[in-house]
């Protein structure tokens, strides 16, 4: 079946032929064949080149379930967490340390500006924090935030460090070396189907999870540790997905990492250029704008520009969320869809439109 459709969302993005195909393939028994194992070993070893170092876990469950289990992981009742936020999933962290009983203080910037790092500074001086959080790209704006300061105070208070990279990793560089546990997912920048989250944990927030009990087995991290080894999962996993996953993850690693950033960038400015030429502002300052998606102020007419896009020229785009669900208009040029010459389609029919 032909589906001609440009779906330039900020995710879920376009699932290559590859990594379709890959899905379709027979998948040993997850819960009982050593294959099914050692596959994931080398699919775990396949994103340290990615992530760095750090220990590897995939989880079963779209990208929310790992903003959900680190925090459930890392945060008892009483913990004290520094949520720092500048967007819509930024102050979201609050909302999981108060499920956990934690103590959730959010220190917040406007949306369209970088996080306030004096603000952050002054937190971390003036109170005792077990964690803090944060975003890389907040993808409801498009702001990429410069997090190694933040996360250098982090360090230098003995704070650990939790990072939402849901829509940055694998499109632009992530300070990944300074970050207790970051984030990512299947949907993104990796360009295969929605399902799975993947997280670096580092020794430190290892040691963090293992200080008590969890009240929970989905959102558990602690028994995904040692699980690959010991050649069991604390439930069954889903098998195509992980194939899918690693299909992308070998396009991504054959294409080179650094070229795969350039790629992004190139994608991004040519976005902003037509944007310009059209009379749209970017809805950040264009040197916080990430390069895996573009939000474009539209003042009241993102849901209608929205649907004339899909009906008229069979191009999909994303609104805003929240209070900004129809002032921002969003493209997505992450992953599959980072390049050029989709780009240049999206914005030839958005000229249309406006037109």
């Amino acid at each position: 079946m032909t589906d001609d459709r440009l779906r330039m969302t900020p995710g879920p993005t376009e699932v290559p032929t590859a990594v379709r195909e890959r899905m379709a393939e027979p998948t040993p028994n997850p819960d009982v064949e050593p294959e099914f194992f050692a596959f994931y070993r080398d699919l775990t070893e396949k994103l340290e080149a990615i992530y760095g170092d750090d220990d590897i876990v995939i989880l079963g469950g779209e990208g929310i379930l790992g903003l959900e289990a680190a925090v459930a992981s890392l945060v008892e009742p009483g913990d004290r967490v520094l949520c720092i936020a500048n967007g819509l999933y930024g102050e979201g962290f609050a909302d999981f340390v108060e499920m956990a009983d934690g103590e959730a203080v959010v220190c917040d910037a406007a949306w369209r500006e970088p996080i306030d790092l004096e603000q952050v500074e002054s937190h971390l001086a003036d109170g005792e924090f077990d964690v803090a959080t944060m975003v890389h790209c907040e993808t409801p704006t498009g702001v990429l935030n410069d997090l190694e300061p933040a996360l250098e105070l982090c360090d230098d208070y003995d704070v650990v460090s939790v990072v939402d990279a849901v829509s940055s990793l694998g499109g632009t560089p992530v300070p990944t070396d300074l970050i207790d546990i970051c984030l990512g997912a299947s949907q993104k920048c990796f360009s295969a189907t929605p399902g799975l989250t993947v997280a670096s944990v580092s020794d430190r927030a290892w040691e963090k999870i293992e200080s008590f009990e969890t009240p929970s087995l989905y959102t558990d991290l602690e028994p995904w540790r040692d699980a690959a080894d010991e050649e069991w999962f604390p439930y069954t996993h889903l098998s195509a997905n992980l194939y899918g996953l690693d299909a992308a993850i070998d396009l991504l690693l054959e294409e080179g990492l650094e070229t795969v950033f350039e790629r992004h960038e190139n994608a991004a400015t040519r976005c902003r250029e037509r944007a310009d030429d059209l009379g749209l502002a970017l809805y950040p300052d264009d040197a916080t704008a990430s390069p895996t998606v573009t939000a474009l102020e539209v003042e009241g007419r993102a849901e209608d520009l929205q649907r004339e896009l899909a009906d008229e020229h069979d191009v999909v785009l994303a609104t805003g969320l929240g209070d900004l669900e129809d002032d921002v208009l969003r493209v997505g040029h992450m992953g599959h869809n980072a390049r050029v010459d989709r780009v240049e389609r999206t914005m030839d029919a958005l000229a249309a439109v406006l037109d």
